[in-house]
């Protein structure tokens, strides 16, 4: 492996530890975090880095065959943000597969209350398909990937979006909103009781919120054959969000005749990640990058 620093050029033994760390420093140099609005985020309440949604940017060292990129939205109950764990750690984990990711910091509660954060969700998706060039991905082929609440973000966007303002003075905003396909991990998707994360909906919406927003806020109330094919996991064992969750979204993908794959696994806790180190619950992510592949969305396993 050669890598040119100050005019020459420096051999290094693609061997050992030596050869980890050089491909750990290829996708380090890739990270690139960016401003939503550099210019100031529309309802910001402030200056501080919570009112300052970003994007971080991981590109991969290898080629991106099918040139799809993934805005991820860690989970968090919208009062917190897991991005180590369901953000950072599927970044490189797509990096290593040749696909382009880009971790959301969405805007949360109690400050920010429900449109903001489907707002920061929409206005990421933009942002790649407008320097999609740039990232080396197609605009047809920007997903979204979400936990927990985030699951519940992602699935708020795949259920709630536009064509793009075509007469915006704003490139990013001419672009269109819709993820060309979701995957969920243990999501939060209704908001009525009594199968709701309490916590989601608190943050999220408020301490007595109208029921109407409630439910168009429950995104199995919102499916139609636009929205995109997904796929979700999530345990039974879940005591954080009620596995239900999952299958009522299932059973609305279903019903309005969305391509949608769904794996229940018996045990485990919620906030698995990838589940590396649970034996019981670490093929989940093999499944996801074969539904990708499948799809057109991740090239074909080396």
């Amino acid at each position: 492996m050669g890598i040119r620093y100050g005019g020459r050029l420096l051999m290094a033994m693609a061997m050992g530890v030596g050869f980890m760390r050089g491909q750990q420093a290829s996708v380090a140099a890739a990270e690139k975090t960016i401003l939503l609005w550099p210019m100031g985020a529309p309802g910001a309440q402030g200056e501080e880095d919570i009112d300052r949604p970003t994007l971080t940017v991981y590109l991969p060292s290898s080629e991106n065959a099918t040139k799809t990129g993934v805005v991820i939205a860690p989970g968090g109950g919208y009062q917190h943000l897991a991005t180590e764990k369901e953000g950072t750690a599927i970044a490189r984990w797509l990096n290593e597969r040749g696909v382009a990711a880009f971790v959301l910091k969405y805007r949360l509660g109690p400050k920010y209350h429900h449109p903001v954060e489907l707002e920061d969700a929409q206005r990421a998706i933009r942002m790649v398909r407008a320097n999609a060039a740039e990232y080396g991905v197609a605009t047809d082929h920007v997903g979204m990937w979400g936990f927990s609440a985030g699951g519940h973000l992602t699935a708020t966007a795949g259920t709630h979006f536009d064509a793009g303002n075509a007469g915006s003075a704003d490139p990013i905003e001419r672009q269109g909103s819709r993820p060309d396909f979701m995957v969920l991990g243990y999501p939060v998707i209704t908001l009525e009781a009594p199968d709701a994360h309490s916590g989601s909906r608190k943050y999220l919406l408020g301490n007595d919120p109208d029921p109407a927003l409630v439910q168009s806020l429950s995104a199995e109330t919102q499916v139609t054959k636009e929205t995109p094919p997904t796929f979700l996991f999530a345990t039974t064992e879940d005591k954080t969000v009620p596995v239900i969750n999952s299958v009522m979204f299932y059973e609305a993908l279903v019903k309005a005749g969305v391509p949608a794959e769904m794996h229940l696994f018996q045990h485990g806790a919620h906030g698995a990640g990838l589940a590396a180190a649970n034996p019981e619950l670490s093929v989940w992510p093999e499944l996801v990058i074969k539904w990708m592949r499948e799809r057109g969305y991740a090239a074909p396993a080396p």
